[in-house]
């Protein structure tokens, strides 16, 4: 396999598709312009509108602007544009899923954020000595995030797990790269029982 392969392959496994918003899209537009031309062929028909004629809603729409307060004119503008505004980002911005690229010498190799999250949360257990059931790791598109509850007692030192996270991220060499962040919090204070 050559490289445009593996880049293809890996862009398909890391982006998602945009085909629901594409079919909410069409549907509500086939809908609209079924609705539309039955308004139409009953008009021509000389039958009673379903909802409103033709002609009615065309003189609606023109008489809209001076007929409703100028507030509720703007604030429908508004929504229309914000709602075309998501359609035009839907349509031309890629969509991520929750996953990286490692970077492997000839082998196109996509790992989910909760497979990376999960493996550096039981290194850091393995290197440090800490529970893993204290260490909680969340992993986005550009981030990790690393949070450490102590236990009672003297709390834990940021700077021996935060070069487990960095060696540990080198290792995996994930595309995009990420940027590591680590927290120790302190334990939650105990009640005195009576």
């Amino acid at each position: 396999m050559s490289t445009p392969a593996y880049r293809r392959i890996v862009r398909r496994e890391t982006h998602s598709p945009r085909t629901v918003a594409t079919i909410v899209v069409a549907v509500l537009l086939i809908l609209a312009l079924l609705y539309a031309g039955v308004e139409i062929v009953l008009g021509l028909l000389a039958q009673p509108p379903l909802l409103v004629s033709p002609g009615d809603a065309a003189a609606w729409i023109v008489g809209l602007a001076g007929a409703q307060p100028a507030g509720a004119v703007i604030g429908g503008g508004v929504v229309v544009a914000v709602l075309g505004l998501v359609l035009l980002v839907l349509g031309v911005a890629p969509g991520r899923l929750p996953k990286h690229e490692m970077a492997v010498d000839g082998r196109a190799v996509v790992v989910d954020n909760g497979v990376v999250a999960s493996s550096l949360a039981q290194r850091i257990s393995e290197e440090t000595g800490i529970l893993r059931d204290d260490i909680t790791v969340g992993v986005s598109h550009r981030s990790v995030d690393v949070t450490v509850r102590s236990g009672f007692g003297d709390p834990y030192e940021v700077a021996p797990i935060a070069a487990v996270v960095d060696a540990e991220l080198e290792r995996y060499a994930l595309v995009p790269a990420v940027t590591p962040r680590v927290r120790v919090t302190s334990p939650p204070e105990r009640r005195e029982s009576r």
